[in-house]
């Protein structure tokens, strides 16, 4: 016993000595391991971001490269084109996004935002930039509209004004529709704001302008006045045009749609209430909500669509909100999941002129994005390829594991693709611009999130991609016997009690472990056969903390038959489910032996894919509910689990189906307790746990309900206090179980064989050992009992332990041992199992390294700092301290392709990493200002530098910090914009050019140029030029389009439309004989370009 006391002296100095970096501590010449990783093999940058854009606000369409824009009310900027392809921008200044221009074939997007300023993005390079920029000073910006192969952008104002916008020089025209002269001279009343502009498809002198008070202006651009006017006594919030440009329709604020004849004055031809109830006595139908955006698309050969949101009638309480489809007599109305934020047509052609000839319907709803398919019977959805459904149930957890087994995501892809919904459009998906990134990356990366409703969804991750493999729903192991008429829907509606805390996952024998917030482990395995479980085997476990009558225990699994933490009576599995009312069993009568959910007792049918083979529950105890789990780990080779919480911990064999130990924390120090603990009643202090579900019997107050994670309660550890010295500890203070790490390794000191051990760290920063004993493999495994002794403590650091590795004699992460996935479902011959279940040996030969006199290196990272202490002598060879100020939030020991290394993500936003086993400084990048619980719950690390997070409640970020992957990353990406021919312009016809009628063109030049027009005022917007000008350009694209666009920068032309110049240019290249032909267009067809049009 004494050494431990000489330890702590020892341990005590070390605390003092000093806590300057790195500190090397001990005898140095058994520890020259040449640390080949660098600091210049890191750097940090985002690589991707993936999911739902948070909060959106707009969204635009280019029909000809096939490519989605959504703005987001952060001023995010999402870019979706084929599966695969999709890139994130932000605009710096984080305003709302109210409208997205696409300049149609051009590679280039207008963004206009609630700041009032207007952006030019730049799409044809692989991260678009902003090209220019203008702020708008005096108006407030309502509404932009940028015409199909124009360079002139309409901006409608708050005022009711109208400036115009040079799109290529972003400077503002000195032409300006006044609203004073827009409206009639006799009306005294201002218009309101501009909701609408558009210009008349066949005649684009014509401007139609749309007021919220209800005017309606056609405006002459030429002769600068108001040609009709048009009025109606209810706000419009949208008008569309009939290709033909003689009639168009408005929404309105009382549910009812007006169509208009342009020539006709003063009433509309017709006046549609689309789910108005029609009066019988010929009265106006009843107003109903406002239609928020109608669109009006013609067919060739067939009725025109008229395609609308809102506009229910009032009294539909409670009903979803919808998408209405009127073609025809027929009018479809499509239910949708969330409110409706817009929704675009898709058309066959980008012309305003020719027949629009519909064809999709792009549904942007606040949480969803649907596809709608007007040409199938029914309007079935298309099904969408984006990973957007990652909040489909707000995420709790998260793990990401990077270099997988290569045969997993086939595996997992092929159970879970049965989980596919039916009834989808038979179509290809219709947004597929852009081309695939060429990655060289090409090791498998799996995502695993853990959800509030208790699913576990299994992401494929890799080269940069993320697609959903495989969704497991853990709440089936449970009895939903609290039926909605009980609870009544809303009270309750906080509550999540199946959701997932903690997750472990071993990859190569698929064995997967959930802890639940009410303080349960489900132990899974993977199986690709359907198997039913006539019962859920189901394991209870009591946890308590009391300190009144503490005997050691000496050594030996005995402790766990401790009076303050003792297994239930009914610790064996239980063939029944859980009794539902107290036991009698246990000397608590009042309440105790209750667990907080009730496992099902009808027989269980499990899919293909990952099957509940243990239920393990902790149960209250006197009435005290269980604590939350805290930390979790399991190991395949020796066929445990091991979960902890603020009382004590609980080693589970799931081979045999019993717990093998169950502790207190106080008891894994036996008689060597540093700490001067005061014994107390655990009923006093009763801790109001956020995490426990409220029982039939009522006896759960209602603080002990089961609270989500989604409201934050776990991992509160941006408020609680911390102590700064880690002897002194609060009467009150429970040390809690934080990690666990399983490993070959040695137990005690001085041993000289590695035996299979269990590391705990603890809340107050100590590690303890444990032995495992293991029977031999096969039969002996089935039968004999796994024996687990405390060896004693390993070494004290500051703050709660979060990450232990171990590295061999050279510096090399030692792997974690496991056994290789099999199939549990087939009753194999013995010789094949008995094959299957030898454990893996790890990679260390203690032989060789005894002459080294040192075998093995622990490194162990808490919340303040890191220490590699050497084995199995004991000593800390090393130490470093990461953050006086802060604490870590997430560590992670990794493997990069250089060698191992200690990540850690700080609560001040800094990531950093640390080389092992010399924990030298070797990269601190202060990469997020300010961090929020969410990403603090969701940040995980892996190997090769990949780490990622959940930046809002519906994306993951991807960031990396190594060098290799941030200069392959341009290569990776894919590209959004790709040279496509402009279709043909429809034909005027002999007739119509013969009597006039078809397109009538406007040179907008000589109307709105400086000579025509004049300057515009300077006070009224400044121009920014923005970050991704000439230069961004040159660095654009890659590849033909790339060599074609830095040759043409140079030049200030106009003219001939991008599209048709760059497949032009393709096919010189291809056909040499038409070569000095096309060449020769080309000379003329540039003359008149602009440079951004390039």
């Amino acid at each position: 016993m004494k050494k431990f006391n000489i330890r702590k002296v020892l341990d005590g100095l070390k605390e003092v000595s000093s806590s300057t970096p790195s500190v090397q501590v001990g005898p140095q010449e058994n520890h020259l391991i040449q640390e080949t990783i660098q600091s210049e093999h890191f750097q940090l940058c985002k690589t991707v971001r993936h999911g739902f854009p948070y909060q959106p606000s707009s969204m635009a369409f280019d029909p000809v490269q096939k490519i989605l824009a959504i703005g987001t009310q952060s001023g995010a900027l999402r870019l979706f084109g084929r599966p695969g392809v999709e890139c994130y921008c932000q605009h710096e200044t984080g305003a709302a996004v109210i409208q997205l221009q696409f300049l149609i074939n051009e590679g280039a997007l207008v963004s206009a935002l609630a700041d009032d300023s207007v952006h030019l993005w730049n799409l044809r390079q692989k991260r678009p930039a902003i090209l220019h920029s203008l702020k708008f000073n005096r108006e407030r910006i309502t509404f932009c509209h940028l015409p199909f192969q124009s360079k002139w952008l309409y901006i409608g104002t708050e005022r009711g004004n109208i400036h115009i916008v040079n799109v290529e020089s972003f400077t503002l025209s000195g032409y300006v529709i006044m609203w004073n002269k827009a409206i009639e001279l006799s009306s005294k009343a201002h218009p309101g704001p501009v909701v609408h502009i558009s210009d008349n498809p066949m005649d684009e002198g014509k401007l139609i302008i749309g007021f919220e008070s209800g005017i309606v202006v056609l405006w002459d651009l030429k002769s600068k006045k108001a040609d009709y006017r048009y009025t109606y006594d209810e706000a419009i919030h949208s008008v569309a045009w009939h290709h033909e440009g003689k009639q168009f329709i408005c929404s309105h604020s009382d549910g009812t749609l007006t169509i208009w004849n342009v020539r006709g004055q003063g009433k509309p031809i017709q006046t549609i209430t689309p789910h108005g109830k029609q009066p019988k006595d010929g009265k106006k139908p009843e107003p109903c909500k406002p239609i928020l955006k109608v669109e009006y698309k013609t067919t060739r050969n067939g009725e025109p669509f008229i395609i609308l949101s809102g506009g229910l009638s009032y009294d539909t309480v409670g009903r979803r909100p919808c998408l209405t489809v009127m073609h025809g007599k027929s009018t479809a109305v499509l239910e949708m999941d969330y409110p409706i934020v817009d929704f675009l047509t898709l058309c066959e052609t980008p012309y305003p002129n020719d027949f629009q000839e519909p064809y999709a319907v792009v549904v942007l709803l606040e949480k969803d994005l649907v596809v709608i398919d007007l040409a199938q019977n029914g309007y079935p959805i298309f099904e969408n390829p984006y990973p957007l459904t990652i909040h489909e149930s707000p995420v709790t957890c998260c793990e990401y594991f990077a270099d997988c087994p290569v045969d997993l995501i086939p595996a997992l892809y092929s159970v879970g693709s049965r989980q596919k919904r039916q009834g989808y459009s038979k179509k290809e998906w219709p947004i597929s611009g852009g081309n695939w990134g060429q990655g060289t990356q090409s090791y498998p990366e799996i995502i695993i999130t853990g959800h509030a409703d208790g699913t576990v969804k299994f992401w494929d991750a890799s080269a940069i991609m993320l697609q959903v493999l495989y969704k497991l729903k853990t709440a089936k192991v449970f009895d939903r016997n609290r039926s909605k008429e009980d609870k009544g829907s809303t009270e309750t509606s906080d509550e999540d009690p199946f959701a997932i805390q903690i997750m472990a996952w071993c990859p190569e024998s698929r064995m997967l472990c959930v802890a639940g917030v009410s303080a349960n482990v489900i132990i899974y395995r993977f199986s690709k056969l359907e198997v039913t479980t006539e019962v859920v085997q189901l394991l209870e476990v009591r946890m308590q903390y009391e300190l009144n009558d503490i005997e050691s225990p000496e050594g030996g699994g005995g402790g766990g038959e401790h009076s303050s933490a003792h297994p239930t009576p009914g610790a064996s599995p239980q063939t029944s489910g859980p009794p539902s009312h107290p036991s009698t069993s246990s000397n608590n009568s009042d309440g105790g032996n209750i667990p907080c959910l009730k496992v099902r007792s009808t027989p269980l049918k499990q899919s293909p894919g990952y099957q509940v083979d243990l239920v393990v529950q902790l149960v209250w105890v006197s009435g005290e509910p269980p604590q939350q789990i805290t930390s979790l780990a399991l190991n395949s080779s020796y066929g445990l689990v091991v979960f902890g919480n603020s009382n004590g911990l609980a080693v589970v064999d799931y081979i045999q189906k019993t717990v093998v130990l169950n502790l207190g924390t106080v008891e894994l120090y036996g008689s060597n307790d540093p700490y001067q603990r005061q014994p107390r009643s655990p009923r006093k202090t009763r801790q109001p746990s956020g995490g426990l579900c409220d029982i039939n019997e009522g006896s759960a107050t209602s603080e002990d309900r089961c609270k989500s994670p989604t409201s934050d309660h776990r991992d509160n550890s941006f408020s609680r206090s911390r102590s700064s010295s880690v002897t002194s500890i609060d009467k009150e203070a429970k040390e809690a179980v934080s990690s666990f790490h399983f490993s070959e390794s040695f137990a005690r000191k001085g041993d000289s064989t590695l035996t299979p051990c269990l590391y705990v760290g603890t809340s107050l920063g100590t590690v303890l050992a444990l032995a495992v004993t293991l029977p031999p493999a096969g039969e002996q495994r089935q039968l004999q009992p796994v024996i687990i002794a405390p060896t004693g403590m390993l070494v004290r650091v500051k703050g709660s332990i979060m990450r232990m590795a171990f590295l061999d004699s050279t510096g090399a992460l030692v792997p974690h041992a496991y056994e290789p996935w099999f199939e549990p479902n087939v009753t194999a011959d013995g010789e094949e199992r008995e094959k299957v279940r030898k454990r893996r040996p790890v990679s260390v030969s203690p032989s060789t390294s005894q002459d080294l006199n040192e075998s093995q290196y622990a490194v162990v990272c808490s919340e303040k700092q890191a220490k590699v202490i050497s084995l199995p002598s004991q000593t800390c060879i090393y130490k470093h301290s990461i953050t006086e100020t802060s604490f870590i939030l997430r560590a992670d020991v990794v493997q990069m392709s250089q060698g191992a290394c200690v990540a850690c993500f700080c609560a001040n936003g800094h990531i950093m990493t640390l080389s092992v086993p010399g924990l030298r400084p070797l990269m601190d990048v202060n990469y997020l200002p300010l961090t929020d619980m969410r990403i603090a719950r969701t940040f995980c690390f892996t190997n090769l530098g990949q780490a990622m997070y959940l930046c809002s409640p519906t994306e993951i970020q991807r960031i990396t910090y190594s060098q290799d992957i941030c200069e392959n990353l341009q290569e990776m990406l894919g590209e959004l914009f790709t040279p496509v021919e402009t279709p043909e312009a429809p034909n005027r016809g002999f007739f119509k050019g013969l009597f006039g009628g078809g397109a009538q063109s406007l040179d907008r030049e000589e109307l709105f140029g400086e000579i025509a027009a004049g300057k515009a005022s300077r006070s009224l917007a400044q121009h920014i030029p923005g970050p991704g000008g000439i230069e961004g350009m040159k660095g654009a694209a890659s590849g033909i389009v790339g060599d074609l666009a830095r040759a043409r920068i140079a030049l200030d032309e106009r003219g001939q439309k991008l599209g048709e110049l760059d497949e032009r240019t393709a096919a010189m290249m291809a056909s040499a004989d038409s070569f000095s032909k096309h060449a020769h267009d080309m000379m003329l067809k540039c003359k008149d370009k602009k440079w951004y049009q390039f």
